[in-house]
């Protein structure tokens, strides 16, 4: 096995227990892909079939309203980036995924997602355990947004992104906090 793979491995293990076979299940399927920045990793005009694990780089998963761009969350290194209800549901949805630097991934296609499920159970508990640190967080975010006032939404993404918010564009920032970019300015002067 070629140190390439210890990253998307250790993730993995993180939740489960990998024997030698799904591991050589899991390599046979995932191919290595670059996207360049301000690249597309997804098209909200098509159906998702990929989910990619990120290596190096940082993508913006956003949608149009009005013709505005509104960024709702930023994925990087070690984690899996799609657009989850067109990839699960094989539909269409709203979300565009495009790439804030250049993004070096592991790329699984659904169908092989879904032979790993069928054939490996432990796989329906890494689901299941990894979903659920996603679940939490989009809960976090839903009441960040309702219940708190802008300094405290700021504060909160500077916890969920304390690794990467230095390279997200400060536009993106106030788009995701559902704040102007004045207004984020003059937060950000007052740290």
């Amino acid at each position: 096995m070629s140190s390439e793979f210890t990253p998307v491995l250790n993730h993995f293990s993180q939740y489960i227990k990998l024997s030698e076979t799904l591991k050589k299940e899991l390599l046979d399927r995932l191919s290595f892909q670059t996207f360049e920045k301000g690249e597309l990793l997804h098209d909200a005009d098509k159906i998702c079939t990929k989910s990619y694990f990120i290596l190096n780089g940082l993508t913006r998963t956003y949608y149009l309203k009005d013709g505005t761009e509104i960024s709702e969350y930023f994925s990087c290194e070690n984690e899996w980036v799609n657009s989850p209800k067109s990839f699960i549901g094989r539909i269409k949805d709203i979300y565009f995924i495009d790439c804030l630097e250049k993004t070096e991934t592991f790329c699984l296609k659904v169908n092989d997602l879904g032979y790993l499920f069928d054939n490996f159970p432990e796989m329906e508990r890494y689901a299941r355990l990894s979903m659920g640190s996603v679940f939490g967080h989009l809960m976090e975010r839903i009441t960040s947004q309702r219940f708190t006032t802008a300094k405290e939404k700021y504060e909160h993404f500077l916890t969920v992104y304390k690794g990467i918010y230095h390279r997200i564009p400060l536009g993106m920032t106030a788009s995701y906090l559902g704040i102007t970019q004045s207004t984020l300015s003059r937060l950000r002067a007052e740290k």
